[in-house]
């Protein structure tokens, strides 16, 4: 079978969740040359990492600076030479709650992580794509493109996600830079701690096909990153087991 990955080299932010784990064994399965993984949570990096097989570096970082997803990116040059793929795929859920309960720091942190996040790897990916080429894939959510109750920060910053990709993509087609993302509907992670389980049913009974998990969502990823989808930009791909439908 064909690696479709192969002579990639990937960088990947929020490694450490279920779903950053999940494309990290998938990316080196699938062949990849090299693979730089970032994640606030030094414990959860330190694990993936070592169970991962391959030529995978990895470092702290905290989506919410510049400077620190610049050091990643940085990482990935020295020891590869280059970066093709980047993947924004830090993230935090809001608290569940309605608009008028929520704080102004719940507002600030969703989008400082969730928007800014990915603002940065956009900007960080650019500094050494321009003129070689290269794709990004933001993680955005269905809940950008559905009407989510009781989470309007994350809600917001999702659609805000899927918009500046798209924006994005025009911007740099010039550059060969190709700009997509992914919309996932909901499976159980480390996001959801905490949730009711009440919660978690009513999502589950939102998607015709019930919850998912993180291997339902990694085909799309794959996709994006390879050679497969080098006239698709701009595009905001839905992997939510039906959710958006009714």
């Amino acid at each position: 079978m064909a690696m479709v990955l192969e002579n990639k080299v990937v960088v990947m932010n929020g490694a450490g969740g279920s779903l950053g784990s999940a494309l990290a064994h998938r990316i080196l399965e699938e062949g990849a040359e090299g693979l730089a993984l970032g994640d606030l949570d030094q414990d959860r990096l330190d694990e993936l990492t070592s169970q991962l097989s391959g030529d995978t570096v990895s470092a702290p970082v905290d989506v919410r600076s510049q400077e620190s997803v610049d050091a990643l990116v940085a990482l990935a040059l020295h020891e590869f030479g280059r970066v093709d793929v980047l993947i924004n795929n830090a993230g935090v859920l809001s608290p569940n709650g309605r608009i008028h309960n929520l704080t102004d720091e719940d507002w600030r942190r969703a989008f400082e992580v969730n928007l800014m996040g990915a603002v940065h790897g956009v900007c960080a990916a650019f500094k050494v794509m321009r003129g070689l080429g290269g794709s990004i894939i933001n993680t955005a959510s269905v809940a950008g493109l559905t009407a989510w109750s009781y989470a309007a920060p994350y809600a917001a910053t999702k659609a805000a996600v899927i918009h500046m990709t798209k924006v994005a993509a025009v911007e740099y087609a010039a550059d060969r830079i190709r700009v997509n993302c992914v919309c996932p509907g909901v499976f159980p992670s480390a996001m959801h701690d905490g949730l009711d389980d009440s919660v978690m049913a009513t999502l589950a009974q939102r998607h015709p096909l019930g919850l998912g998990t993180p291997a339902d969502v990694l085909g799309a990823y794959v996709y994006l990153a390879s050679d497969s989808s080098s006239w698709t930009t701009g595009s905001a791909l839905v992997v939510d087991g039906g959710y958006s439908v009714p």
